[in-house]
């Protein structure tokens, strides 16, 4: 067996089902709700559906690794009109995923040198993806805290110069998962010259960029922040998208890989031996979802509407704000995350996620103690019964 995988931390959600069963019963009366999983529960839009539906005869061929040129090209249009760039070459440029899970990790067993003994600089909080990726590829995470005073961002010049030394890959996530933050153009800046200076790759995972508040003001991108600082060929960086939480077709697991063209080129070298290639019938699905934004704005009015409901219930019982982007609320406990969890469902049966779960402890605290991630993900309705047994268990 690969001795790495004694490496591996269980995940959230099954260290939360441990958790969940030293809970006493909930109230008969009241029905489950949960806040738990960032899993979208809009409807898949029927148009996908349909597309779907009539490219059925593409499983009668293999697909290939590189992904259908329509595709590539769908996706180059998309990125140049999101984020007002020129088009990305379709050739060279971009690659489908078989959703960003897949690639963000997979990527990291094509960037490090496992005979480096080298880092992996993560966010903490993080998608464990990140972790999991850089431990059996054979690097050390290094966890760099998120900053409440930073708006839950990062002080990269935390990190020791004997670290970025041995640095290869950088994940970040913006919109960030858990807080929703989203990098500024300085904070960009600062990351592309520390990766000149070091020579690290930064992957910059972007899975929650439709989701967002202010229609005239959505989420800088990673691609977007390089061409506006003149850094054309991308390089050194990739981002990765989804249409898991943009599109409501989280099993649908298609997303795109986007950047530096010498980068694409051996990570395309590495999938050909992996096998994780896009179906036709897939992408059929893929290029429609991507042609369409009525659906996206009806999206995010959806989880506006939520959030707008949710928040006047809450704040006044627990520390919690409006996020820039995403679907979840970073709320602060009055205690302990785990009992506040556990006591939660024993008494409202609903569920959230002990924000401890999501991070690690590093620099002599763990950053997502005493605090929980709520998902928006349930109906309205839903979410605004959630908000309300809360804010009852909070005043006892």
């Amino acid at each position: 067996m690969n001795p790495r995988l004694g490496d591996l931390h269980p995940y959230p959600f099954e260290k939360l089902r441990a958790l969940l069963a030293q809970a006493k019963t909930p109230p008969a009366h009241l029905a489950p709700i949960s806040l738990s999983i960032g899993e979208p529960k809009h409807p898949t839009p029927a148009f996908i559906i349909k597309a779907m539906q009539n490219a059925m005869q593409g499983l009668a061929v293999y697909p290939p690794t590189k992904g259908d040129a329509q595709v590539r090209g769908t996706i180059a249009d998309w990125i140049s009109r999101r984020y007002g760039i020129e088009r990305p070459d379709p050739e060279t440029q971009v690659l489908p995923a078989v959703g960003s899970r897949e690639a963000l990790f997979s990527f990291a067993q094509t960037i490090v040198d496992s005979q480096a003994n080298g880092w992996v600089v993560c966010p903490n909080p993080f998608y464990q993806i990140y972790e999991g990726a850089a431990l059996l590829a054979g690097a050390k995470p290094y966890y760099i805290n998120a900053q409440p005073e930073r708006n839950f961002g990062y002080d990269w010049a935390s990190v020791p110069a004997d670290v970025w030394q041995k640095t290869q890959l950088v994940y970040v996530c913006s919109p960030g998962n858990p807080a929703g933050n989203v990098l500024e153009l300085s904070e960009w800046e600062t990351l592309f010259a520390l990766s000149d200076t070091y020579g690290f790759v930064i992957a910059a995972d972007e899975c929650y960029s439709e989701i967002y508040f202010d229609e005239a003001s959505p989420p800088l991108g990673a691609l977007q922040a390089a061409r506006a600082l003149g850094r054309n060929d991308y390089r050194n960086l990739v981002s990765f998208s989804s249409l898991s939480k943009r599109s409501n077709v989280p099993g649908l697991r298609s997303g795109f890989i986007a950047g530096d063209a010498n980068l694409l080129k051996q990570f395309l070298l590495y999938r050909t031996y992996h096998g994780s290639a896009m179906s036709a019938v897939v992408s059929a699905a893929s290029i429609a979802a991507w042609n369409d934004e009525t659906h996206v704005l009806e999206n995010r009015r959806q989880y506006r509407e939520k959030f707008d409901a949710v928040l006047p219930i809450l704040a006044p019982v627990l520390k919690v704000e409006k996020p820039q982007a995403g679907f979840y609320l970073w709320a602060q406990t009055p205690g302990s995350d785990t009992d506040f969890t556990r006591d939660l469902l024993s008494a409202t049966n609903v569920t959230v996620l002990p924000g401890s779960y999501l991070a690690r402890e590093a620099h002599g605290l763990n950053p997502g103690a005493n605090r929980v991630r709520m998902a928006l993900v349930a109906t309205k309705d839903q979410c605004i019964e959630a908000a309300e047994r809360i804010a009852g268990f909070l005043r006892g």
